[in-house]
């Protein structure tokens, strides 16, 4: 295992992608897997070990990755202690569905502790199906019964996930329009998008007023807009390509549903377990939700959960009005409960905002380009928006072009926001300063490339 360890410790990549014996495997695919897939149209590989920060492929290449199985692997690929947790949990018990066992009791307790000290006590917790879509619909469910409502609240530029609720709650109509009568009674608004302001305004006029019209809406017995059931929002935008609310916006968000009584949802599938340098996003905007949704990094190393915690005054579920067959995931559990211990011991938050220093200083090395419209995010969630340099349309081909490029030297990345025209950086929290210096030497070699590098 050191062997390999060393060995993957370098990017490389000898000829061309796929390789011989991807390219079979991607054949295979093609052949037996439905055409929803989607990771391997622009990344071309076929994956057989990771290790860390770098993955290898079938053929030998060896990659630094940046997509970290889209923020799952928040301690990256195989971290040795995780991996001995779930080990040993194995040989214990592997689901419970929702029956008290001591994994999933350390769960809990490790899961509560990491919450605000003043959320702690009115937290409850509930486990929902495998994946954060489905943690979104029972989020969905509860904020309903609770209230009697029927009505939500989501924002423009959103992404939720592709269950059917999940769905019609999300800003891409694209995902939507294939499929017919979707949720009723989705109301979306604008979203605090200043490089792309969504009422049309110039930055320096705008003094919030996307927040002002959800508020003026809302308050008006004219506007047409029932009470709803629930706010859902997302605090950085990921898939929405990297944009992180304006605090002023947030803040005004949860006065205006505290005000009116209705809960608060924040999905913090992406942003949660660390990624944006504190264990949840909203720590950082001065702000305590009625409901958290959370998943993809709770284990850290990739077994599948999914939770919402909320405010206990919401509890008013019967039993089984939310189930799901494997919410009851061992493994993960005991890995989640590692991670934690890890995450705390070896300061990853930490480690978190010095690397997303580190990056925001290395990409400001390309950001006077006029084919750079923007580089932002928070923590380790960074999205570089590519533009037209002479009319400033939208550069899709562009930001695909650096995306194929990149892989070919070694990094993994992928593409968000409209017309998949940001390319985002999605690491490990773990990953290195080294690591991260290799990355950003090949993503601002290939921009310089494309010729995006080079002062003229």
């Amino acid at each position: 295992m050191t062997d390999l360890i060393v060995a993957m410790s370098l990017p490389h990549v000898d000829g061309a992608l796929p390789g011989a014996r991807s390219a079979r495997y991607l054949a295979r695919q093609e052949q037996t897997e439905s055409n929803a897939r989607s990771y391997p149209r622009g990344l071309p590989i076929a994956i057989e070990r990771g290790q860390g920060s770098f993955v290898r492929d079938v053929d030998g290449n060896v990659f630094i990755d940046f997509l970290a199985g889209a923020g799952v692997l928040s301690l990256g690929h195989n971290h040795p202690e995780l991996v001995a947790a779930m080990v040993d949990q194995l040989g214990v018990l592997t689901h419970g569905l929702d029956f008290p066992t001591p994994a999933k009791a350390a769960f809990v307790e490790a899961q509560l502790a990491m919450l605000p000290p003043t959320m702690r006590e009115r937290t409850k917790i509930h486990f929902c199906g495998p994946t954060g879509a489905n943690a979104v619909d029972a989020a969905i469910k509860l904020c309903k019964t609770a209230t009697g409502r029927g009505d939500v609240v989501s924002f423009q530029g959103g992404f939720h996930g592709a269950t059917a609720t999940a769905m019609a709650l999300t800003g891409l109509v694209a995902q939507k329009s294939p499929v017919a009568n979707g949720l009723p009674g989705v109301h979306f608004f604008p979203y605090s998008s200043c490089t792309r302001c969504p009422l049309g305004l110039r930055p320096d006029t705008c003094a919030t007023n996307c927040v002002e019209y959800l508020e003026r809406s809302l308050r008006d017995p004219n506007g047409g807009l029932p009470l709803p059931a629930a706010v859902i929002l997302e605090l950085v935008q990921g898939e929405g390509g990297v944009i992180p609310a304006r605090p002023e916006f947030v803040r005004r968000v949860r006065a205006l549903t505290a005000e009116l009584d209705i809960p608060l949802i924040v999905d913090e599938v992406q942003t949660g377990c660390g990624r944006t340098g504190t264990w949840f996003a909203f720590e950082q905007y001065g702000i305590e939700p009625d409901v958290v949704v959370a998943s993809k990094a709770l284990s850290g190393v990739g077994a599948p959960v999914a939770v919402i915690l909320y405010d206990r005054k919401l509890d008013a579920w019967k039993p089984g009005s939310h189930t799901g067959t494997f919410r009851g995931n061992q493994l993960a559990f005991a890995a989640g409960v590692e991670a934690v211990r890890v995450i705390e011991r070896d300061d990853v938050l930490g480690n978190v905002r010095r690397r997303g220093e580190q990056v925001s200083k290395r990409l400001a090395e390309i950001a006077w380009h006029p084919a750079v419209r923007d580089i932002r995010g928070l923590g380790l969630m960074w999205g570089i928006e590519l533009t037209d340099a002479p009319d400033g349309t939208p550069a899709p081909e562009l930001a695909a072009k650096v995306r194929d490029s990149v892989l070919h030297e070694g990094l993994i990345l992928e593409l968000g926001g409209r017309d998949d025209r940001v390319v985002r950086l999605l690491p490990p929290l773990n990953v290195t300063a080294e690591v991260v210096d290799m990355a950003c030497d090949i993503l601002i070699g290939v921009l310089g490339r494309l010729g995006l590098g080079e002062r003229g």
